[in-house]
């Protein structure tokens, strides 16, 4: 008597399909972790207040600034900025995101909140 060849695939895609379904509902509770601590979740106001600045200045960094700057501060195209406070003060950082120096272009997209947390983080690079 013969084994039927289909029964081993049929395992394996059921198993795929499960799989797929686990890692599915996994990821949707990671998502909703994820957007609960965006919203300030069960942090505490002192712990908000402390990490928010710095982690969006370090957001603000990443989505306009890495790109010259590095990653890590480290420059590529734009000078190193591991040490920018000793050079400047935060509104003389300030002044030179909005104007620009240099090579550098003024980044007009970067403003109000967004540009005093960036420039008091940059600052307090030492």
């Amino acid at each position: 008597m013969r084994k039927n060849p289909v029964v081993p695939y049929a395992i394996i895609a059921i198993l795929g399909v499960l799989t797929v379904v686990i890692i599915s509902v996994v990821g949707l509770n990671q998502r909703a972790d994820i957007q609960q601590a965006e919203e300030g979740g069960e942090q505490s106001e002192e712990t908000q207040e402390g990490e928010t600045a710095g982690g969006d200045a370090d957001a603000v960094y990443q989505a306009n600034c890495s790109a010259c700057h590095g990653a890590d501060l480290s420059g590529g195209a734009g000078p190193d900025l591991t040490a920018v406070g000793s050079k400047y003060s935060a509104d003389e950082i300030a002044e030179i995101i909005q104007n620009g120096v240099g090579a550098m272009p003024a980044q007009s997209q970067v403003a109000g909140e967004e540009l005093s947390a960036l420039s008091e983080w940059l600052s307090e690079k030492q």
